[in-house]
């Protein structure tokens, strides 16, 4: 039986970086605090706006070491795994020794192996702890209906994030595991101005990156698709996410950049970026600061 529950928008924080680069485990925690009163459905420390590829097996424990002790059991902590599969067994066995609920499995670093390659590197991270786990699906790592059936059927394998965006080939994954009660999760950048089209195919669930930067518009959005208020949730996709996406399109990796200039614009020092990821330009960070402002001012609106 999946023992996982998810109820409320996904939250994905980003990694602090202290002025000499290092993980602030302090900032950290006071970005997840924060959000916490607004209801996250759970926390995914370390994870793609967590800039996993960029952190040490021993900075990525940290991360979700430090995670795991501010949510405190309130809400599940899903900690992110993934890249050559050594490093990702140490990820999976300090996640577990934190007290993380489960792992989000990324793919493996710059090899693409076959379908059955991929099954036995999911088995083996699996087996590396008690965690269950989620399998993401997106760049080297791409599953066939048939693989993600056979994945299904370990008890282990508790859920798949789509990452490509092939909405017949995700219908067919839903279709060939269904019965097997696994979390869907849609895991496309910027997830909410796709997720009408995912809901269609029962994929419920999404990532929401902008809840790390703008938890008061993402939380808007969550409450209007869930309950059903179409009218607020396309304003809300006309008005915010689909500036913010334009924005975000101009640069590789704008995914997690520009989360990380929005919560400096908000006042959280976050750092920066690491390489090969790049912050956005003085010109860039103006947009995306209209953009916030606009966002804001919509949810003053519609909370009034």
């Amino acid at each position: 039986m999946n023992p996982l529950h998810f109820d409320g928008v996904l939250f994905f924080p980003v990694t602090p970086f202290d002025e000499a680069g290092r993980v602030d485990t302090d900032v950290l925690a006071e970005h997840i605090e924060s959000r916490l009163p607004l209801g996250p459905g759970a926390v995914f420390p370390a994870c793609g706006t967590g800039e996993l590829h960029a952190l040490s097996a021993a900075e990525a424990a940290h991360v979700t070491d430090a995670a795991a002790r501010v949510v405190a059991g309130r809400v599940p902590v899903v900690a992110g795994a993934g890249g050559p599969l050594g490093h990702a067994i140490e990820l999976a066995r300090a996640a577990e020794a934190s007290g993380a609920d489960a792992l989000l499995v990324l793919p493996p670093y710059l090899v693409a192996g076959t379908t059955a390659g991929l099954v036995s590197y999911i088995e083996a991270i699996a087996d590396a702890s008690a965690l269950p786990v989620i399998v993401y699906h997106r760049g080297t790592a791409r599953y066939t209906a048939e693989a993600m059936r056979r994945l299904g059927e370990n008890p282990k394998v508790v859920g798949f994030k789509d990452g490509l965006g092939d909405i017949g080939l995700a219908q067919e994954i839903v279709l060939a595991t269904e019965g097997q009660g696994l979390h869907f999760f849609n895991g496309l950048l910027t997830a909410e101005l796709s997720q009408g089209a995912y809901r269609g195919i029962g994929i419920p669930l999404y990532s929401s990156a902008a809840f790390a930067m703008i938890p008061e518009l993402a939380s808007l959005h969550y409450a209007a698709y869930t309950s059903g208020d179409e009218a607020v949730r396309l304003r809300l996709l006309a008005e915010f996410y689909r500036p913010l996406v334009s924005l975000r399109d101009e640069t590789p990796g704008f995914g997690v950049s520009l989360v990380k200039a929005g919560l400096r614009l908000r006042g959280l020092d976050v750092g920066s970026v690491r390489p090969p990821l790049v912050d956005p330009t003085p010109e860039q960070t103006e947009r995306l600061r209209a953009i916030l402002d606009t966002g804001l001012a919509l949810a003053d609106e519609l909370t009034a």
